[in-house]
């Protein structure tokens, strides 16, 4: 293949006019010209081509750069060309493309444009020429830099040429040389901008589908994880609802006749099932209201021994039935601090569920231990461990650890995400150690925060209830007195089941209760009876409570009714709404009869 590597040079044996002469000249220079850019296109065409899309952007663009200052090279005898590159804000540029085979004894580049200054450079790798000194050279006649720039970024390089001194003897063809010499770099500086501005391009749509890629590969192991989850969770739904749906039609068939004793244990068991219901539910409310940063800390001063007791006690038996000891230690020099002792026992009892599902023999312990500042409640045991691979998954919704030892049904995968999420909620962390066949430690790490002007003196201790979360539910004898008078109250509830619960228990308690399902019936019954209180549910028939309360708010002989709303309207801002729409107090479904029959009290107690 013919190559050409230098400029056209004079026939001395053409014999023509002058005219002819440079119409000739012109031809072929203008030919030189065309074949130097094609062929300067070609290989950047070939280059862009040869980029792989794992190449990091500065490698493909340093390939671009240096094609461009080798092929001019090539074209260009006794010249040598290069690239400066510019940093963004920076007021000087750095030679950072030479030929790999640069031509020898060039004379230096040499800046001439200011009265009585002059600078000489050598176009060599690192050397640095100011801003400045490269604008002026663009402005030289002819020029000896080209902006290299983009439509986004600006000015992102120059690029740079040492010409051998020509003597002009009046020959018109080495002065059109040194015009094309001038048209050439001038192409070749848009071709290189329009290569690197298509190879950014190309980087970009690469790096916007390897995201897409990355995306759809979580979204699809999101939705693996999910349907694991809701796989989990009805199997942890249908468990507790086969003891409550069993137990009951026992207690309801004909002929079947329990002793006493058997029939509180039925009882028993459908209560105990009802509450594990209650606290999954509840678990995956928690997760989505932490989430939506909608989880409040009710800030309270913690005995820590007595917590620590209780919430082994919620533990021992599952402990017994599997035949594993358990272990309790505490520090003597913290007995309180500051936390919301409800959801500092979910987490403690989240730990040690886990510690006591992946152990099969020896001990689960608890340790309590204070460093400076700081606070760790330590869940170990002598299970099974967790590799290192797991222990990166171990905090991610729905995982569950592969485990032989465990049903892969048992347990949701969320108590890990709630516990360290709530540890963040009070300004800490989880940490966890462990190592296959070496047990595992669980650390919640707290701040230490302690009451200004603490007497040591605590007030009630919140006791242990049976539920998953610790929660503590006294009895109704403990929180209402029977009523002496006889104290109306509305109830206004479309579920017969739900109406006939609180309606008899709110008997029970000496209350008079007139029932209504729907919003006629609740006007009827306002214009016949004044009540002392009104129970309202939010889902009716044929009307949103809320706008019920409204209207009884702007209603002036029933403004000022007490209002407590009980709602299976559960979610994250469900309680506000209710409060601002006007109602005195807030309870959610499954309804709590003790805290109702509480807030009740609170609102029928006689003026004095």
């Amino acid at each position: 293949m013919q190559q050409y590597s230098s400029l056209p040079e004079q026939n001395p044996q053409v014999d023509a006019t002058p005219t002819v002469l440079t119409t000739i000249q012109q031809l072929r220079a203008e030919l030189w010209l065309e074949r130097s850019l094609n062929r300067l296109q070609n290989r950047l065409n070939d280059c862009l081509v040869n980029l792989t899309s794992n190449q990091p952007t500065g490698a493909g663009e340093a390939e671009i750069f240096q094609t461009v200052v080798n092929e001019l090279n090539s074209v260009l005898n006794n010249s040598k060309v290069a690239i400066a590159l510019v940093e963004p804000q920076q007021t000087v540029g750095k030679v950072c493309f030479i030929p790999t085979s640069p031509p020898q004894n060039l004379p230096s580049l040499v800046l001439k444009g200011m009265v009585k200054k002059k600078k000489k450079f050598r176009l060599r790798l690192a050397e640095e020429i100011e801003i400045d000194d490269l604008q002026l050279l663009e402005q030289q006649q002819p020029p000896s830099a080209w902006q290299l720039a983009t439509d986004i970024d600006g000015v992102i390089g120059w690029l740079i040429i040492i010409r051998t001194p020509v003597e002009s003897d009046g020959n018109s063809f080495k002065d059109t040389c040194v015009q094309i010499t001038s048209q050439l770099l001038t192409r070749a500086a848009q071709q290189c901008v329009t290569t690197i501005t298509q190879f950014r391009k190309i980087q970009s749509l690469q790096q916007h589908c390897q995201q897409l890629e990355t995306i759809n590969q979580e979204l699809e192991r999101t939705n693996q994880l999910k349907n694991q989850f809701l796989a989990n969770t009805s199997h942890e739904i249908r468990t507790p609802l086969s003891s409550i749906t069993g137990f009951t039609h026992l207690l309801l068939a004909q002929g079947y006749d329990p002793s006493k004793e058997r029939h509180q244990e039925y009882l028993s068991i459908i209560q105990s099932s009802s509450k594990h219901l209650l606290a999954l539910i509840n678990d995956i409310l928690d997760l989505s209201k932490i989430e939506a940063n909608q989880l409040e800390i009710q800030w309270e001063k913690v005995d820590l021994q007595t917590l620590c007791h209780n919430v082994l006690i919620l533990v021992k038996e599952k402990a017994a039935n599997k035949g594993l000891k358990l272990s309790l230690e505490l520090d003597p020099n913290v007995n309180t601090l500051l936390a919301d002792s409800l959801r500092l026992k979910q987490m403690l009892l989240n730990l040690l569920f886990n510690a006591l599902k992946f152990t099969t023999n020896g001990t689960v312990g608890l340790q309590v231990k204070s460093n400076n500042s700081w606070i760790y409640f330590t869940v170990w045991d002598t299970g099974t461990g967790i590799s290192k691979k797991h222990q990166a998954e171990l905090f991610q919704p729905y995982f569950q650890i592969p485990n032989s030892v465990v049903s892969q049904n048992e347990g949701t995968g969320l108590g890990l995400v709630v516990t360290r999420k709530l540890a963040e909620l009070h300004g800490g962390s989880v940490e966890v150690e462990s190592e296959l066949g070496g047990g595992s430690r669980f650390t919640i790490v707290l701040p230490l925060r302690q009451e200004e002007g603490e007497s040591g003196e605590l007030g009630e201790v919140e006791g242990v209830g049976e539920d998953a979360k610790g929660e503590d539910r006294s009895r109704p004898s403990q929180l209402v007195s029977i009523n002496n008078h006889s104290t109306n109250i509305l109830l206004v509830e479309d579920d017969s089941h739900n109406a006939q619960l609180m309606q008899v228990y709110l008997e029970r308690l000496g209350y008079q209760v007139n029932l209504a399902n729907n919003s006629q019936q609740i006007w009827k019954i306002l214009d016949q009876h004044k009540p002392a209180v009104i129970l309202l549910d939010i889902k009716l028939p044929n009307e949103n409570g809320l706008a019920i309360v409204r209207q009884l708010r702007e209603h002036e002989q029933y403004r000022s009714i007490p209002i407590i709303v009980q709602t299976a309207m559960a979610m994250k801002g469900d309680r506000e709404i209710c409060l601002a729409a006007g109602v005195n107090e807030y309870i959610s479904k499954p309804i709590d009869l003790p805290l109702l029959g509480n807030l009740v009290a609170k609102y029928t107690k006689p003026t004095t």
